[in-house]
């Protein structure tokens, strides 16, 4: 009767958590259809309002500072305050909401600042959500919460830029009516958080068998894993970056670049899937195939022609996908309970950081090759030389076995 009694609990408690994981997977599809629909377009937006490539580069990367930087504040806070649902509703909201605001703007500069501040309110609400989504991990698993998330969250970021590229094709490149239709997903997305606020107000009770760990720090194995990140995050370039290029170079039309954008978005949802479930059996070796494969974009993204950008899309989806689904998988395993969403702050504060050195520079190559006549062939084996560097340092982690 007991043995019964516990298995019940224990299938209660599984079946709570994937749907916890589940609502959340909703929450971030109708988040991502608002604001990946926005970025999709940003690179042709700010070049039509007067921007550079090297403006572009720095706005992405800056945004990107802002939007990671800030998590290491706003994951203490969330240790120390315990208010996770309040930070993640602040951070949904102003992140959501400065999307249809790009609508009122007449400027590369006004249009760069909202922008900015997009990314400032997911600054707020990641380490939160990710924290209160490794609760339901010791029942679900690390790498599959994760994959779940980032897959359904990639479902929202393929169908916000198709219904871009449909307002740019029947309104005949109209910006501004395409950021105002996102105020839509953006209403549901926040009625969504509400309601897993009064269904799970409490998501800490779905974490089971917690072992409670006692440390000073965070552990040797933490900052390595940071640093190989960091490698990647400075090699792997922004989106608006590459659409900027595929304008510039007339590979695409001004419609059809959200296409390439959505198409990435649906090979990010199968990449976090298939890297999610291979994490949850080889650990932290999963890492280096994804980052050799993704690594291969940049030649084809900037050095190819319409099929070899298509291909490169692709794999920079790779990319995309692995990078938002066992990178997080490796933290909350890595992470003490108590410093679960200080953990995630001041990876993603690190992460950031790199992401817009990297973008700053890559854009800045961008001009400096097309200025001079130049091939972009420097920034392409500049790109992928810093991403395989992080392999070394996976294999190391994985073959030591410095997890903890």
């Amino acid at each position: 009767m007991i043995k019964k009694l516990s298995t019940a609990i224990r299938d209660l408690t599984r079946n709570s958590a994937i749907s916890f994981v589940v609502l959340f997977g909703f929450v971030s599809l109708f988040a991502d259809m608002t604001y990946e629909g926005a970025r999709s377009i940003m690179g042709p937006y700010l070049k039509l309002l007067g921007g550079s490539a090297a403006a572009v580069g720095f706005v992405a990367g800056f945004g990107e500072l802002v939007g990671y930087g800030f998590r290491i504040v706003t994951g203490y806070l969330a240790d120390r305050t315990k208010r996770y649902w309040l930070l993640t509703f602040m951070g949904y909201a102003i992140n959501l909401l400065a999307v249809p605001f790009l609508a009122l703007t007449g400027n590369w500069i006004a249009a760069s600042v909202l922008l900015v501040v997009e990314r400032f309110g997911k600054s707020i609400r990641t380490p939160a959500r990710d924290a209160m989504l490794s609760y339901a991990r010791t029942t679900v698993g690390s790498g599959w919460t994760y994959g779940l998330h980032e897959a359904m969250d990639q479902v929202g970021a393929v169908l916000g830029p198709v219904i871009v590229a449909g307002v740019l094709f029947y309104k005949s490149g109209d910006f501004r009516l395409a950021f105002a239709v996102l105020l839509i997903p953006a209403l549901v997305s926040l009625a969504l958080v509400l309601a897993g606020r009064f269904l799970y107000p409490n998501p800490g009770d779905l974490e089971v068998n917690r072992l409670e760990v006692h440390t000073k720090g965070l552990g040797r194995g933490y900052w390595l894993y940071l640093a190989g990140v960091g490698l990647i995050a400075v090699g792997f370039a922004d989106f608006p970056l590459i659409a900027y290029h595929f304008q510039s170079e007339g590979l695409f039309t001004e419609s059809s670049i959200p296409l390439l954008y959505a198409a990435a978005m649906a090979v990010d949802a199968l990449s976090a899937l298939f890297f999610g479930w291979l994490y949850d059996r080889i650990g932290v070796k999963s890492l280096i195939p994804a980052a050799i494969i993704s690594s291969c974009f940049a030649p084809l993204v900037f050095l190819g022609g319409m099929a070899a950008a298509w291909a490169g899309v692709i794999a920079w989806g790779i990319g995309m996908g692995w990078q938002e689904s066992i990178m997080r998988s490796v933290i909350s395993d890595m992470a003490p309970h108590g410093r679960r969403a200080s953990a995630f702050g001041i990876f993603n504060a690190g992460y950031g950081i790199m992401w817009f050195a990297g973008s700053w520079a890559l854009g800045a190559l961008y001009d400096l090759s097309v200025m001079r006549g130049l091939s972009l062939s420097v920034l392409a084996l500049a790109s992928v030389a810093v991403q395989l560097a992080a392999v070394p340092v996976y294999a190391y982690i994985s073959g030591s076995g410095r997890r903890e």
